[in-house]
This record gives structure tokens, C-alpha cells and sequence, in this order.
């Protein structure tokens, strides 16, 4: 019970208002108890998702679930985290602590730098992103890796669970699901989970000391061009071989480093990073978005100063100071008129 309290409280950071929190805090007692009778008992079943899009810069299908199954999505990654984490490669960046995409970027900048005998010999990226990944991944396949690690029988059981209540377009035979809901936090670990397969493949097998990845987007770094082309087949085969899984063929380039290479959000070149002209597109209109909601009296005062900083902060890990200026004046614009 501790833990799904635990659980609770991490959960609700962020969401306290949202109408469907407030209704699960009103009887939260309850309902935490009823959740822990149904696991203790094993009569709990997941339940169904409520859908819908964001664009967050492209269309994503989210898949949402009830609060008490995020609860307990809260829970079950708390506990398997530590048991996964000591196995993902360092270079690995989506989703885990002290990570994320400004760690990514600084590390696709060094490893460049690296190859590259500070900026004397070309560096070339082979840059590829895996074919609608999250609706891909085979229940079979991601089961088989998670329970190597677990052998807990009641974890097993739960673990099974959570990943069957959802099967996407991609399953054409319902004795073989594909698909995470993309709205999980336990997808995010089994997508770590999961990719960490590739990791290993491309660390133990192919011998790349210059790869990163960042969920199913991932860059290899080498001095000859001809390299980057050899590897994308043997690349391929495994992904189809051991993850059911395949590159996307139009998301597949090798350029040299010192032309500008186009990860994570940002241009990254030998001197300098730069957002890319959609982030900056974004981030103007976000914030022009925000102030409008703000002078509607839709959103406080407090909320529109974290959301300008967090905008902000985005701009400070890339060289741009003459673009943080122009979107202040254009804040004080908007604000004042």
C-alpha cells in the first residue's frame, strides 16, 4: 500500500487540477485500497484507453488510461527502473535520469569532435529513426527480454498485464500483438527496454564506439563515408531478424558533420548548435499561444513566467543569443499591446 501511495503522490505532480485527478482524490482512499485488493488478489485487469492527437512537432497518436492504471504505471517503473537501468549503454538518452535531449546533443557535439581529430578529418553521420516503432514493438519479443531480468512470478504476472491491454493497427494476428501505447510510462521503459537490444548489437557486435541514441532515433559517427553505407543492411537485418522491427527508408541520410546534422531539435556544426527552424517556429508561436490565455485570464501569471523560462531554456543550450533577443522584444510586444 506504501508503494501505491508513493506512486499517488508522483503521479499527481502536474495534474492536480485535471478534472479526472480530482475525481480519483475525492474517494482516493478507496480507491488506492480497491487497486491494492485487486493486485494482492490477482484480479486485476487494465483497463481500456481513451484516444486522441497531439502534435508535438508531429501528429502522435496518444493512448490514455485511467488514472488508477497510471498510478500503478507509476509504481511498476519505480520499482523496475533500478533493475534495467544498470544494463542500457551510457550513450543512451530518452527517458532516463540525468539524460534527455540537451545531454544528447552535447554528446552527438563531443563524439563529432572525437572522430573528427578536433574538426582536421571529416566526421560522417549515419543518422536513422526505426519505422513507427512505438505501434511495432512485438509483445512476444518484448516479454522474452523483460523476463531475463525478472523472475518474479507476481511481477511477471503483472508485467504481462499491463503490456496486453493494448494491441495497435500493426497486429494482424491476435495470438502475435504489436504495439505500447504511446501514453504509458511503462512504455517508455520498455521502449529502453527494448531498443537496448540494438544497443547492445551495435556496441558488442558491430564494435560502433561512436554511437547515440534518443528513443528510436539514432546517429553513428565515423570518419569514412563508405562505413556508414556497409552497416545500414547489417543494421536492418537484426532490427528484422531479433526485434521484428525495420529502418524507416526515407528517414535514412549520411552527411558530413561539418554541413550541419539535423538531431534532436537542433542543427549541430563543428563551432555551434542552432534550433532548427521548426523549434524556433514553435517556440514563438507556444509562447504568443500562452500570452493570449494569459490576458483571457485562462492562464496565471505564475504559469506564463514558467512557461516563457522553460522556452527560453530550450535556446540556451544552443548558440543563439541574438534569437532569445528577438523573442524578448517580441514577448514585451505581445504583453504590452
Amino acid at each position: 500500500m506504501e508503494n501505491l501511495v508513493i506512486s499517488w503522490r508522483e503521479f499527481r505532480i502536474g495534474k492536480k487540477h485535471r478534472r479526472d485527478t480530482l475525481i480519483f482524490e475525492r474517494d482516493l482512499e478507496d480507491n488506492l485500497w480497491g487497486l491494492h485488493r485487486v493486485l494482492v488478489d490477482r484480479t486485476y485487469k487494465h483497463s481500456g484507453y481513451s484516444s486522441f492527437f497531439v502534435q508535438d512537432p508531429k501528429v502522435r497518436h496518444i493512448h490514455k488510461a485511467l488514472v488508477r492504471d497510471r498510478v500503478l504505471h507509476h509504481a511498476i517503473v519505480k520499482h523496475l527502473n533500478p533493475v534495467f537501468e544498470p544494463n542500457f549503454i551510457y550513450d543512451s538518452y530518452s527517458c532516463r535520469i540525468d539524460k534527455g535531449t540537451h545531454r544528447g546533443v552535447e554528446a552527438f557535439t563531443e563524439h563529432a569532435r572525437q572522430v573528427s581529430k578536433n574538426w582536421t578529418i571529416p566526421c560522417w553521420v549515419l543518422k536513422c529513426d526505426v519505422r513507427k516503432f512505438f505501434a511495432s514493438i512485438d509483445h512476444k519479443v518484448l516479454i522474452d527480454i523483460v523476463f531475463k531480468q525478472v523472475t518474479d512470478p507476481d511481477a511477471r504476472w503483472l508485467i504481462n498485464e499491463v503490456v496486453s491491454s493494448f494491441s495497435s493497427e500493426f497486429t494482424i494476428n491476435p495470438e502475435d500483438p504489436k504495439g505500447l501505447p504511446i501514453g504509458n510510462l511503462t512504455s517508455q521503459l520498455f521502449a529502453n527496454v527494448y531498443l537496448n537490444e540494438l544497443d547492445q548489437f551495435m556496441k558488442h557486435q558491430l564494435k560502433e564506439k561512436h554511437y547515440i541514441r534518443y528513443a528510436d532515433d539514432f546517429v553513428i559517427l565515423h570518419p569514412q563515408r563508405d562505413h556508414c553505407f556497409k552497416i545500414v543492411k547489417q543494421i536492418n537485418r537484426f532490427l528484422k531478424d531479433v526485434l521484428k522491427l525495420e529502418l524507416h527508408p526515407n528517414k535514412i541520410t549520411i552527411r558530413k558533420f561539418s554541413q550541419g546534422v539535423d538531431f534532436l531539435g537542433y542543427i549541430c556544426f563543428p563551432h555551434f548548435v542552432i534550433p532548427r527552424d521548426k523549434t524556433k517556429d514553435r517556440i514563438f508561436d507556444k509562447i504568443h499561444e500562452n500570452i493570449l490565455l494569459y490576458k483571457r485570464k485562462q492562464r496565471s501569471l505564475e504559469s506564463l513566467g514558467q512557461s516563457i523560462n522553460s522556452y527560453l531554456g530550450i535556446l540556451s543550450h544552443s548558440n543563439s543569443f541574438e534569437l532569445q533577443q528577438e523573442l524578448e522584444n517580441q514577448i514585451f510586444f505581445w504583453l504590452t499591446s
